[in-house]
């Protein structure tokens, strides 16, 4: 068979999400062979442009056409320059794209220059994209970088007027999305409440809980029809990792909680789900789909690595349920669980990957950019006890206020009594010393439910002498924490490693919705902040209300943590909330936060 330079490009783009490889101008045409798909045929671009995974000399360039006829094919020419008015080309091609892969198309931009700002667009039977910019990566000595860390957007929950944020920054180095970038629930499952009022339900033929490949597809291009989110994908390249959403609720290597019966293999269902994201998002290929975590070198400033902590290695989350949290042996039982040396979150060969960069790395800071928290979240035994029969009341459809009153007062006193232990007052009894100190992590699917391989981590960071940022999303709500060892690290004991910082969600609630907070009342929420701050020892900062992104700005002394949050993703009208916006800093070579 004679490949003809159409039939070639056409075979590279076929598969799972492939990328078509462009090194430069081809000085192409639509019709330079007579197949039978040059055939004009009417199309659209509705889901945008997007750009990601940008390196110093390329740079992903992705869209969907969509055409209006029964076809199984259509042809597409793309386009990059340096200008936004496309005066001069430096890379140009064409390929055609079909069903195969949903009718999505991946360029692949090489030979860019460094540190350069491309401009790119697609056209197809006559149709002409919206234009996209992507940056690429700087090399040698930089000034700056900055980033934009988004996660968790479900799009029943509320507006996105946090990508719409995004798109108007205008100096970003690229957008990290750490996860949940879709759910995977129908129109009558979580925080859909709203949606109908909102005018954000689900489409008919996707309003159910998603399992099949044709169902994935369906909602990322729902999801990406959405204007804000367009806005901010054409604005900015993308660096992406998953969670569990884009699979299904608290995903682990072999399952999820939920998966459950009549809804096929897990394996199956997972393949369809990570099919569909290679398919969607501007993500460079990899030969084993599951294997996504990745390192982008900022200059000397900064080595990104993203990581994947759901799908490649994760045991299956520890249960509160397995344990009497009331007795000591319990207790004793539930610790020896979460810290298990067998436990596995990244596994040994993504761990041994991540601690050899950070170990040889020679930029200024170290980032990991990935889903789930890192700061030790832990509060008293009491509350734990109560926060689950909150939970199980709550399942069961019962009303769980009393409850919620129960622990609005238990928060309340075991603050006081931490407050006097931190004064020093001699009148503390033990047991109300043991209250306060006798503590567990409240959230097993974070890396609190995975203890040793975060201080493997972390005593990397400090043995290796880097400055090391996490980057977490997830919660929903907006934290920073104080990143330090457990007393029986091998490196150094109780000491302070790097710090953390994590993003709110684009819609998704938080804890605001869990402990129904009178967020109407500014002094109630400030109350119940100062709480949770003061009885978890690591946690410096926490907003559990606003909905909202996370941007980061690093240079050779600092990296400066700015959160910002928007009034209302219940609203088509919003205000961004400046007096709810605040600032951490760390300095180089000392990691420890402070106000910025």
């Amino acid at each position: 068979m004679t490949f003809t330079r159409r039939r070639f490009l056409k075979a590279s783009a076929a598969g799972f999400g492939a990328a078509v490889l462009s090194f430069g101008l081809t000085g192409c045409s639509l019709n330079d062979d007579d197949d039978e798909t040059t055939k004009q045929i009417p199309v659209s671009f509705d889901h945008g442009v997007a750009s990601g995974d940008p390196l110093a000399d390329s740079l992903i360039i992705w869209t969907r056409i969509t055409p209006l006829e029964n076809v199984t094919s259509v042809n597409v020419v793309w386009q990059a320059s340096t200008d936004a008015n496309f005066t001069t080309i430096s890379h140009d091609g064409e390929t055609q794209i079909s069903d195969a892969t949903d009718f999505t198309l991946k360029v692949d931009l090489q030979g860019l220059d460094a540190n350069t700002t491309y401009y790119y667009r697609f056209i197809s039977n006559g149709k002409t994209s919206p234009t996209g910019a992507g940056k690429t990566l700087p090399t040698d000595n930089i000034e700056q970088v900055k980033f934009a860390v988004v996660s968790c957007a479900n799009y029943p929950a509320g507006y996105f007027h946090v990508y719409g944020e995004i798109a108007k920054q205008t100096d970003l180095d690229a957008v990290l999305h750490l996860g949940d970038y879709i759910y995977e629930y129908g129109n009558t499952g979580y925080a859909t409440e709203d949606a109908a009022e909102l005018g954000r339900l689900l489409p008919d033929d996707n309003s159910d809980e998603i399992i099949s490949l044709a169902d994935y597809r369906k909602r990322y291009a729902h999801y990406r029809k959405d204007d804000n989110l367009q806005a901010a994908h054409s604005h900015c390249a993308f660096i992406t990792v998953w969670d569990d959403h884009e699979i299904t609720n608290d995903t682990w290597r072999s399952g999820a909680e939920n998966h459950n019966d009549g809804e096929g293999e897990f394996s199956e269902r997972k393949m369809h789900a990570l099919q569909a994201y290679f398919e969607w998002m501007p993500i460079r290929n990899v030969a084993d789909k599951e294997r996504i975590y990745r390192r982008f070198e900022f200059g000397n400033l900064v080595s990104l690595h993203m990581l994947d902590t759901r799908v490649l290695a994760r045991d299956e989350q520890v249960n509160y349920a397995d344990f009497d949290l009331t007795s000591s042996q319990g207790q004793t039982d539930f610790v020896a669980a979460i810290s298990s040396p067998t436990r596995a979150l990244l596994g040994n060969e993504q761990l041994t990957w991540l601690t050899d960069g950070l170990t040889t790395a020679t930029t200024q800071w170290q980032v990991l950019g990935q889903q789930v928290l890192m700061t030790k979240m832990h509060l008293p035994f009491e509350i734990l006890q109560l926060l689950m029969n909150i939970q199980v009341t709550q399942a069961s459809g019962a009303d769980p206020s009393a409850l919620l009153a129960q622990a609005n007062t238990l928060f309340s006193e075991l603050a006081q009594i931490k407050g006097r232990i931190l004064a020093g007052d001699p009148t503390v009894t033990s047991e109300q010393r043991a209250r306060v100190e006798t503590t567990a992590p409240y959230n097993l699917d974070a890396w609190d439910g995975y203890a040793y391989e975060r201080e493997v981590i972390l005593g990397t960071a400090i043995a290796a002498q880097k400055n090391l940022v996490v980057l977490a999303g997830d919660t929903h709500n907006s934290w920073a924490g104080q990143l330090v060892t457990d007393a029986s690290n091998p490196v150094s004991a109780k000491a302070a490693a790097g710090v953390e910082f994590a993003t709110s969600s684009v819609s998704s609630p938080g804890l605001e919705n869990y402990l129904a907070l009178n967020t109407q009342s500014s002094e109630a929420v400030a109350q119940i902040e100062q709480v949770i701050a003061l009885l978890i020892n690591d946690l410096a900062y926490n907003n559990l209300v606003e909905r909202g992104y996370l941007t980061v700005t690093f240079t050779q002394q600092q990296a400066l943590a700015q959160w910002h949050y928007v009034s209302s993703v219940k609203t088509a009208d919003y205000t961004l909330l400046n007096e709810r916006q605040n600032a951490l800093s760390v300095q180089a070579g000392s990691p420890t936060l402070q106000m910025a």
